[in-house]
């Protein structure tokens, strides 16, 4: 085979282009695993991203992590499946609908929408970046199965966590505990860090402390009047300017029941 031809000046993406292309091509990927079988057993599940969101710089930051390492165990003689994943947690994929809907009310959206549509565009809502995320995940060179990834509003998923949970509960793992936790009176659930800042800001300021046996009332236009219940924690406290209240312009009231 004669030597090809090396250019003066580097050109990077047209070299990282054709080796993509080599790689496709050739199914470099698979040839790997099919040569590693027998092997001792390395296996990768990706901590999913979340689909219903574009691609970003950081994710190829987090993606190029994921892809060392299988990689290394693979020269280290291992076997190392790669399964790719999605996460479609609710409530960053339910407020984007809202959004498009126009609607923010949870007992407008049941009369006026119907949960049946509304679930069925919020599944369809959860798929929409899926091509941007392969194309980026491909462009990078990370290699894993994207064809058998795991979408995790799947029955089947949902019910080998629970599976899962009932084994480490069984195992005598599980401890109860308490947590200060953001909640959102507008759709009725607490909130993770990661979820905070992502829907409808607060604009208002609100403190209150309740303590153990008392019934509040949360009154607010936008919220409605919504019923807190103090579970004897500790006290608790809505903070100023927190994100995940939705207290809007208007000041809201507690009262004591």
């Amino acid at each position: 085979m004669p030597y090809q031809e090396v250019p003066t000046r580097y050109d990077g993406r047209t070299l990282e282009e054709g080796v993509l292309e080599f790689w496709r091509s050739e199914d470099v990927f698979h040839k790997t695993l099919r040569a590693s079988a027998g092997r001792p057993l390395f296996t990768f599940n990706e901590g999913p991203p979340t689909a219903n969101g574009r691609p970003g710089l950081h994710h190829v930051l987090a993606r190029t992590f994921k892809d060392v390492y299988p990689r290394y165990k693979t020269m280290r003689g291992y076997h190392v499946p790669r399964k790719a994943g999605w996460d479609t947690h609710g409530l960053p994929v339910e407020h984007e609908i809202e959004k498009e809907l126009g609607i923010f009310d949870k007992k407008r959206i049941e009369e006026e929408i119907g949960i049946e549509e509304f679930t069925r565009r919020c599944r369809e809502s959860v798929m929409r970046y899926i091509g941007e995320w392969e194309k980026m995940t491909e462009r990078m060179g990370f290699w894993v199965d994207l064809k058998e990834a795991y979408y995790t509003l799947n029955n089947e998923y949902i019910e080998s966590v629970w599976h899962l949970l009932k084994t480490i509960w069984d195992k005598g793992l599980i401890q109860r505990g308490y947590k200060v936790v953001p909640y959102d009176p507008r759709i009725g659930t607490t909130l993770s860090s990661h979820e905070v800042g992502r829907v409808q800001p607060a604009t208002n300021a609100i403190v209150a402390a309740g303590h153990p046996g008392n019934d509040f009332i949360f009154d607010n236009q936008r919220c409605g009047r919504e019923r807190f219940r103090d579970s004897g924690i500790g006290d608790w406290y809505l903070l100023f300017d927190f994100a995940s209240f939705f207290i809007g312009d208007d000041q809201p009231a507690i009262e004591r029941m």
